[in-house]
């Protein structure tokens, strides 16, 4: 890609600041680096002469070079932190706990259903050696993956309490620019989310590691990309964590009803999955109060089932928790072993989901609902099963059914339908939230999302992705009919979730976390070691079945890799070919056309410069607004924007030109549930506070700049070069600190008196903008289209022109995701060489 790569935003070349004078075109902050707008020259400036030429060019030095949005994040930076605290009290975080039951552990609490079925039919089971090292094998799964790597370590791992791999990849943006789109601001980093907390002081070794990610665009290509892997095998599990549930617990009938086979199971389990998928739409909250006490309830057999068996059958299966029986189980079994280590695996299935549904509840609270309930209980179910298998082998491939007592077995059936609806309907709304979370930071393409709850905004419907979930299972169900083969598969997509989180906690505790490097190797060695001796074992069943939550991942990876690099050209074509500002300068303030009373506002994904686009519509219109405002809607790496810290304002050209700029932010968690109304209306109060906030700081500005000027006035005028490096603020003794006090005091009142007496253009300017904002809004958008140049390589010919294109034909349009109404809208075609 070349110079292409290190394309960054600045201000257009030439931005013609000698060609302009006066006092109309001044900034909030008083000028800044690679502004969009002439510098104004200072007050009083004429009166200087000979050797206050000097100290002249000192004062114009001193003065702020800041860019105007950062003042404005300055202002508001830390408003909205309150939004982000969490009850804490220890009831309040019970009752989370209790809710987790329902949302969080359905999936890792119906694997019972299915555990040890699949174990045991790639092991026969000939002696107690069997049972012993499965159970062994299990239980320290349990106790190392979920409780041991999710409990005590990622999910500390979280962005301001928000989890899954997105959320670590935004962590990581925020800490190092290895965003692929170059669109990041100082400004973004006064939101009050997304400073970092630091545990130790900066270290040497994770300043290195920075630098690396930020200077090396394959590190960011090969994270961006570990990053999509991890979030396809989520939707992979999407698809089939409804189908293993739903056939393992409506196996159960095939013992009890006489002449319920394989046909009626893959019937039933379709017709389950068709009401499962088809309920979607009404949303996730009006059941939602069901799902914890059903979840509790199922929890609660597991665990006395379990312990029947125990007591009933044999108690000294609780030998197994001797780690020797594993090698006592490998060296017997041998090949076997090795390919019953896919079904061992599912008993951790749904951990990811404790780290992924983080944003609803509270590390504590989860921690508290695994180690008290879910844990204990687990371990009972297994070891009640292993018990029940030592007197009775051959009921392995039934075993948990077989295992509850009959008097029990309706109930329990029941409960554990329930329980494994519930447990793909978590899976499904994970899914949903992956998807969403991928297309707010640019890697996925633009689909209608379904706000099903007013209170909770992570409750969302995106009806393409429910459908083809549902497809996905019907076929997936029809095809493979039994839940040996679809366990085989399942593991795949499970462990690769695994990995992909262990490789992004490692770079946040070297990166972030700044832990000792011994122990920061020690959780990739150790975890690493366990779920890669895993996915080696599940990938030898590769041609069993394995191969198709690869074929979901590979799909998935390609659509949202394939997105992202075309977003990303697209964007950096934008940036190459923004309009100088020395041409704006040159058409005057009516812009070479007719301004008529309203508020344009343009669309364009440019965070600094003005867009190419603008150009088309001056050409195009006849007319052009009194007011245009040129609007960014940007997704930054944080989960949730303040309202109060939404908007950012800047001024394009001087004052006459009445041109602004406007960057919208939101978190990839944030909901627009505005309508085109209240945007408006909220757009006009933040831009009229802005213009109010300009006009203060220039007030604020002139009067100490006169006053710095009273002092030097005050002072010798033969002033060598030495002299102009000594501070003009000398070290204030003792006796000057009181007398220091109270200019500073006479200053700051000079000031706030002049803000009062606002010169008459900002009336003006008010009543202008008033005008134009009861004459309407007009929203001006471009129809983008990206085409690959002549002498690019066949391969990105292939897939800008082809695979994106058909992507933006496609997905949902920009006028439908901004909820814009259609008779205000004006689109002009563009095309983008890349």
């Amino acid at each position: 890609m070349g110079k292409d790569n290190e394309i960054e935003e600045g201000s257009s070349a030439g931005d013609g600041r000698s060609s302009i004078s006066g006092g109309e075109t001044r900034w909030v902050d008083g000028g800044e680096v690679g502004s969009e707008s002439p510098e104004r020259p200072f007050f009083g400036q004429d009166e200087l002469r000979g050797e206050h030429k000097s100290m002249r060019r000192r004062l114009v030095k001193k003065a702020r070079r800041v860019d105007s949005f950062d003042v404005e994040a300055m202002e508001i930076a830390g408003a909205g932190a309150h939004h982000h605290s969490k009850d804490v009290s220890i009831m309040v975080t019970l009752g989370l706990a209790f809710q987790t039951l329902g949302v969080v552990y359905g999936d890792l609490g119906t694997s019972p259903l299915y555990v040890f079925a699949d174990v045991f039919s790639k092991v026969t089971i000939t002696s107690e050696v069997d049972v012993l090292g499965a159970l062994s094998l299990v239980l320290y799964t349990i106790a190392l993956i979920p409780l041991a790597k999710y409990v005590f370590v990622v999910l500390n791992a979280n962005d301001n309490g928000e989890g899954g791999s997105f959320a670590l990849y935004s962590l990581i943006c925020r800490y190092a620019n290895v965003n692929m789109l170059p669109n990041r601001q100082p400004a973004d980093e006064r939101i009050s989310s997304f400073r970092l907390q630091l545990p130790t002081p900066e270290l040497k070794r994770a300043l290195n590691i920075k630098e690396a990610l930020e200077s090396r665009t394959s590190l960011k290509t090969v994270l961006l990309l570990l990053v999509l892997v991890g979030t396809s095998m989520v939707i992979g599990d999407g698809i089939l964590t409804p189908c293993i549930s739903v056939m393992s617990a409506v196996s159960g009938l095939q013992g009890k009803i006489e002449g319920f086979g394989t046909g009626a199971l893959v019937v039933l389990s379709i017709a389950i999955l068709l009401m499962l998928f088809g309920i979607q739409k009404f949303g996730t909250g009006k059941v939602a109060f069901m799902f914890a006490p059903i979840l509790a309830v199922w929890f609660f057999s597991l665990g006395a089932i379990g312990l029947y068996n125990l007591l009933q059958h044999d108690i000294s299966v609780l030998r197994a928790v001797n780690p020797a029986y594993i090698y006592y189980f490998f060296r017997k079994n041998s090949k076997n072993a090795w390919s019953a280590l896919g079904g061992c695996v599912l008993c951790i299935t749904g951990a990811e989901a404790m780290f992924a549904d983080l944003g609803h509840f509270s590390v504590q609270s989860i921690q508290i609902a695994f180690t008290c309930v879910v844990f204990p209980c687990l371990l009972l179910a297994y070891t009640g099963q292993a018990a029940y298998l030592m007197k009775n082998p051959g009921s392995a491939r039934n075993i948990f059914y077989d295992s509850v007592p009959g008097s029990l077995f309706w109930p329990v059936f029941v409960v554990a339908t329930l329980a494994a609806t519930i447990a793909s309907q978590a899976m499904i709304s994970a899914t949903f939230s992956c998807v969403k979370q991928a297309m707010a930071l640019g890697c996925f393409p633009r689909l209608k999302i379904v706000h099903t709850s007013k209170k909770q905004m992570g409750q969302i419907y995106i009806p393409v992705i429910n459908y083809f979930l549902m497809t996905m299972c019907i076929i997936v169900v029809s095809i493979f009919q039994s839940t040996t083969d679809i366990a085989n598969a399942y593991g795949i997509a499970e462990v690769g979730v695994m990995m992909v989180s262990t490789i992004l906690v490692t770079l946040v505790m070297l990166l972030i976390w700044q832990t000792n490097i011994f122990l920061a190797l020690c959780f990739p060695l150790v975890f690493g070691s366990i779920e890669f001796t895993y996915l080696c074992s599940v990938l030898s069943k590769l041609m069993e079945g394995g191969w198709l939550p690869l074929a979901f991942a590979c799909c998935f990876l390609t659509i949202m890799y394939i997105w992202n690099y075309g977003s990303v050209l697209k964007y950096r074509s934008e940036v190459r070919e923004k309009i100088s500002m020395d041409f704006m300068l040159e058409l005057g303030s009516t812009l070479g056309t007719v301004r008529v009373p309203g508020i344009g506002l343009l669309y364009n994904e440019l965070v600094q410069g003005i867009p190419s686009v603008f150009g088309q519509f001056l050409l195009t219109l006849p007319a052009i607004h009194s007011t245009v405002v040129f609007v960014c809607i940007k997704y930054v790496p944080v989960p949730i924007v303040p309202q109060d810290e939404r908007f950012l304002f800047r001024r394009i050209c001087p004052k006459d030109y009445h041109m602004f700029r406007c960057v919208a932010r939101y978190g990839y968690k944030d909901v627009r549930k505005e309508d085109h109304h209240a945007f408006e209306q909220l757009l006009a109060k933040s831009l009229e506070k802005f213009l109010r906030r300009e006009a203060e700081d220039i007030a604020f500005e002139t009067v100490q700049l006169e006053a710095e000027l009273d002092d030097i006035s005050t002072r010798p005028c033969d002033l060598g070069i030495d002299e102009l490096r000594v501070p003009l603020i000398q070290g204030p003794t003792m006796e000057d600190s009181k007398a220091s006090a109270s200019e500073e005091g006479q200053t700051t009142m000079k000031s706030i008196c002049a803000a009062q007496e606002i010169d008459p253009g900002l009336e003006y300017e008010l009543s202008a903008l008033r005008e134009a904002t009861e004459s309407g809004f007009t929203y001006l958008l471009s129809h983008a289209q990206v085409r690959a140049r002549k002498e690019s390589f066949f391969v990105k010919k292939l897939v800008i022109n082809y695979f994106y294109a058909f992507l933006q034909r496609n997905c949902r349009a920009g006028a439908g995701i901004l909820r814009m109404p259609h008779m205000n809208i004006i689109e002009v075609a563009m095309t983008h060489m890349v």
